[in-house]
């Protein structure tokens, strides 16, 4: 159960950062009241009741997840440490995505399978509002997907990526 606590303790650090940039405990308060909190820790309880084969416990997570989080995310999915939901509502995420760590994901965005094929994401990967990550892709490390991107294709480390479908228009922070 450490481990858990440990992996919570380090996404709320991680989102306290991102929003407050400090993770005080005046900014990790605030971060609990904060919009897609709630359904990062039901994240995690859910991660490890099914890690720990209480399938029936991860399903209630999960269920409370889609109530209260206003988010479905597949009990299978498997984030690293510093896993980060921005805001919750409207976010699909299939069972079988992998991502990295410090993975931070805005509302409205689907992580999805196609042919039962999910997307990796790597490590330091920003997903924008409304993106779409589809099929057997791979997302390379300090990648930035833009709001609304449809992201078909693999995507290499450093990659800026935006549009339908997605293109990569910074590689490294540079134009190409």
């Amino acid at each position: 159960m450490s481990g858990v606590c440990g992996l919570i303790a380090g996404d709320l650090r991680a989102k306290a950062r991102w929003l407050y940039e400090a993770d005080s405990a005046g900014a990790l308060l605030k971060t609990l009241l904060t919009d897609g909190t709630f359904a990062m820790v039901t994240y995690r309880l859910m991660q490890a009741s099914q890690r720990c084969g209480l399938t029936p416990l991860a399903m209630i997570f999960n269920k409370l997840n889609v109530i209260f989080g206003q988010c479905i995310i597949g009990r299978g999915a498997d984030f690293g440490p510093e896993f980060v939901l921005i805001h919750s509502q409207g976010l699909v995420i299939n069972s079988g995505v992998r991502g990295g760590r410090r993975v931070f994901v805005e509302h409205q965005v689907t992580i999805g399978a196609e042919k039962r094929q999910s997307p990796v994401l790597g490590d330091e990967v920003f997903v924008g509002a409304g993106a779409k990550v589809l099929g057997t892709v791979r997302v390379g490390n300090g990648v930035k997907i833009g709001a609304n991107a449809v992201v078909t294709k693999d995507l290499p480390d450093g990659a800026t990526a935006v549009g339908i479908p997605a293109q990569v228009v910074r590689l490294f922070g540079k134009p190409v």
